[in-house]
């Protein structure tokens, strides 16, 4: 496809797909954007460039929908779970909110790290293939996150004192 019939495809069907879209999902722009750009990829001009582009539009815009949708439910799910831990027991010491504001301030590679160790079971190797680096640094990162966890959760005043 050469750039004046890209061009001329851009300017005669943009608003149109643009409106389009808009009745599938909240990413009209971004989802005709990618459709000129998988257009652009061809190497053969399709023989109905409109209809090709209004039924890319469709299917794109769908998509997108679709991920809007699980990207909502997702979100819903995780705002109803907002405390990373459980109310303490009686007899506990630990105050979760103090405990869960702690680690929120930990830089982000320490509180990753702890939470994939602790919380999700994974050793310093499986970690390290996830997240790339190695055992070692994730180790110390684990260890000085948790280090700065004990020195903030110690400062901090008992929510209760056992008698």
């Amino acid at each position: 496809m050469n750039a004046n019939d890209a061009t001329y495809l851009l300017d005669r069907y943009q608003a149109a797909l643009t409106l389009y879209a808009r009745q599938f999902c909240l990413a009209a722009e971004d989802v005709v954007q990618e459709v000129f750009v998988s257009l652009c990829q061809q190497s053969t001009m399709p023989a109905n460039p409109a209809g090709w582009l209004f039924r890319a539009t469709r299917n794109r815009a769908i998509s997108q929908r679709r991920a809007e949708q699980r990207r909502q439910k997702h979100e819903g799910q995780s705002a109803e779970r907002r405390e990373w831990f459980e109310k303490p027991q009686e007899g506990f010491t630990l105050d979760a909110q103090s405990a869960e504001q702690a680690l929120q301030q930990l830089p982000e590679e320490q509180r990753e790290v702890i939470i994939a160790h602790l919380w999700g079971g994974m050793t310093f190797e499986e970690i390290a293939q996830a997240l790339g680096g190695s055992a070692a640094t994730h180790w110390r990162r684990y260890t000085n996150g948790i280090s700065s966890l004990r020195q903030t959760l110690e400062s901090a005043p008992p929510i209760s004192q056992k008698h």
